[in-house]
């Protein structure tokens, strides 16, 4: 039975990732602080060597953006040195790894969609630290898949959907981030200069588990929602398909600062791994309605 190894196992990815793994058959060793922090490459080295994993899938990660911008040596710390101890051990052993990384390793002056080749200049420190990643990942074992995902959602994590869900049913006026005091008028205002790919985290696990079993060439792969749109764009059909009624104001960057700035376009080319995102969003909406989330 082919096993794999999913750092991160209980972060939003990894809660979709290893029960899907297990319907497929794999046999799946969740990997979480409390068995090996993979910042210390010690623990790393003995999890690694005892378990013999076919596959590791490395998806722990340190993914407060603005945070980053602060905390840069934990930053750091998790999404560099984690990831090159991850791929150190793997690398000796010979195990394949899948690294998670971003689109923030771009800097956004694209005005066609990236692809994996595309120069590399990201413009916050999240970024910088998910590229310190890509390149310990791509230093340390051969045998590597970089996903590079964007804008990501699921129904086990923080993230943009839960976020505009949650703030539209609460009746509030507010930016993304930012709340303020609620009003009778219901109004969200959301960004409209930033465009991007929104990404389902199950469609991504798929992915992941169609490169397990058919073994495609290693590389870096854009996993990504084809399409693409503004967060405003997302949150009106965030709020169409939710059917909230709420009002949706566009603002730009400038009047919603931020600690880590942002890149305009990070758009990428994902050659047809994934679905639209507008079906996928659609199918997450129902996933929600099912499991009877409000």
């Amino acid at each position: 039975m082919t096993k794999v190894l999913a750092t991160g196992a209980k972060g939003m990815l990894g809660q979709d990732l290893c029960p899907m793994l297990k319907d497929e058959g794999f046999e799946v060793f969740e990997a979480g602080l409390h068995n090996m922090d993979i910042t210390k490459i010690t623990e790393v080295k003995a999890v690694i060597e005892a378990e013999k994993p076919d596959y590791i899938a490395h998806a722990a990660a340190y993914t407060n953006v603005d945070g980053a911008e602060t905390e840069q040596d934990t930053a750091m710390l998790i999404n560099k040195t984690g990831s090159e101890n991850i791929a150190k051990i793997s690398g000796e052993m010979g195990i394949p790894v899948f690294y998670i990384s971003t689109d923030y390793v771009f800097d956004g002056t694209a005005t066609s969609p990236y692809k994996p080749d595309d120069p590399v200049c990201p413009v916050n420190f999240y970024g910088k630290s998910k590229l310190e990643g890509e390149i310990a990942v791509k230093e340390n074992n051969p045998k590597y898949y970089i996903f590079r995902t964007s804008w990501l959602y699921g129904l086990y994590g923080k993230n943009f959907v839960e976020t505009m869900i949650g703030l539209a049913l609460k009746g509030t006026d507010c930016h993304v981030g930012n709340k303020f005091p609620p009003r009778n008028d219901n109004v969200l205002r959301v960004v409209d200069d930033q465009i991007g790919c929104p990404t389902w985290t199950v469609e991504l696990a798929k992915v992941m588990i169609s490169f397990i079993k058919d073994r495609p060439a290693y590389g870096i792969y854009h996993i990504c929602g084809s399409g693409n749109t503004s967060w405003h764009g997302f949150a009106a059909k965030i709020m169409e398909l939710m059917n909230i009624d709420v009002k949706i104001i566009p603002v730009t960057s400038e009047e919603f600062p931020r600690p880590a700035k942002r890149p305009a376009y990070s758009v990428m080319d994902n050659a047809g791994l994934c679905p639209d995102w507008r079906e996928s969003l659609e199918k997450y909406i129902e996933q929600r309605k099912q499991n009877n989330l409000t």
